[in-house]
């Protein structure tokens, strides 16, 4: 898969033939927010981040009031816990540049959340009392935190696909397979709230926001997978997942290692974030769909987008 690739059409799709049973939930496992199977590179995806893409709180004082009560509880289990800023999905369109010739591209809505508002809402048992009845998902979203995570399909130099299993300890599908990722991080672009510093634009802060997109996964698969960055070639852009159970949404990117399989699994005893996994697989995407059951919802969306731009290639 070479450099950039153009954009080539984005969609919400519904995938009710992969279904999840969590928590007493006979639900899909995921939906396709947009696609993208051609990929983007960072020319072509922009953001506009904005506080009208924050969560709206809920007019039911008393479900707003269980945010702080389930934050109490899991911090009198975990003291470690820390409430750091997200960036928060709030939707995403078609936009064209200035320029006649610059191709279409897509514009990520952004706001800001953070982890406790996440715990207390995506997370929270009574989570879909925070969703609005609506064909719209920014609308049916509004009441929930819905921090905008990151996943990466790491291609090997021979052609094998990295899959990390999650520790015990986790909070979230202790056990089960992904791909690396994490979340965006406010913090590393100075991000604290809203308010612009006086020798910055909104222009500028967006722009910056955009280029986080891209930086922050390449981050995170260096420091879960332990590879030097000087072997990952650019992040492509190919969609958002999300996940039905809790409607937690993940950006997928696809990543070429120029490494093979055998020494990613040899740098990954001294990764940076090993504590999150205990487990590195490599293997072909045909042996892939073989474990996404395995997999959190987002992720077997992240599998999805990645059959899609295989596929489209193939095809062009």
């Amino acid at each position: 898969m070479a450099g950039t690739l153009a954009f080539a059409a984005m969609e919400t799709t519904k995938c009710p033939s992969e279904t999840g049973n969590h928590d007493g939930h006979d639900l899909p496992a995921f939906q396709l927010l947009l696609s993208c199977p051609l990929g983007l590179s960072p020319s072509e995806v922009s953001v506009v981040f904005d506080q009208t893409h924050d969560r709206i709180p809920h007019p039911d004082a008393g479900l707003e009031s269980s945010i702080a009560e389930i934050w109490s509880e899991r911090i009198q289990q975990n003291p470690s816990l820390f409430n750091g800023l997200k960036f928060r999905y709030g939707g995403h369109s078609p936009c064209s540049g200035l320029d006649p010739s610059q191709k279409t591209r897509v514009c990520l809505q952004l706001g800001l959340t953070d982890y406790r508002t996440f715990v207390g809402t995506n997370l929270n048992p009574m989570w879909e009392r925070f969703l609005v009845p609506s064909e719209d998902d920014w609308i049916r979203c509004q009441h929930t935190s819905n921090p905008l995570g990151n996943g990466a399909i790491v291609e090997t130099s021979d052609g094998e696909i990295v899959l990390l299993q999650r520790s015990n300890n986790v909070g979230e599908f202790p056990g089960h397979f992904v791909f690396p990722g994490g979340h965006p991080e406010p913090q590393e672009v100075g991000v604290v709230s809203h308010q612009i510093d006086g020798e910055l634009t909104h222009e500028m802060v967006n722009r910056m926001v955009s280029q986080e997109m891209f930086d922050s996964i390449t981050r995170e698969v260096v420091e879960e997978i332990g590879v030097p960055v000087s072997t990952l070639g650019n992040p492509i852009f190919i969609g958002i997942s999300q996940r039905v159970l809790n409607v937690r949404p993940t950006a997928f990117f696809f990543i070429k290692c120029s490494l093979p399989s055998i020494e990613i699994q040899r740098l990954y005893c001294n990764a940076q974030d090993g504590y999150e996994s205990t487990h590195l697989y490599t293997m072909p995407m045909s042996n892939l769909g073989n474990i996404t059951s395995k997999m959190p919802g987002c992720h077997q969306g992240g599998f999805a987008l990645y059959k899609l731009m295989i596929d489209d290639a193939k095809e062009n």
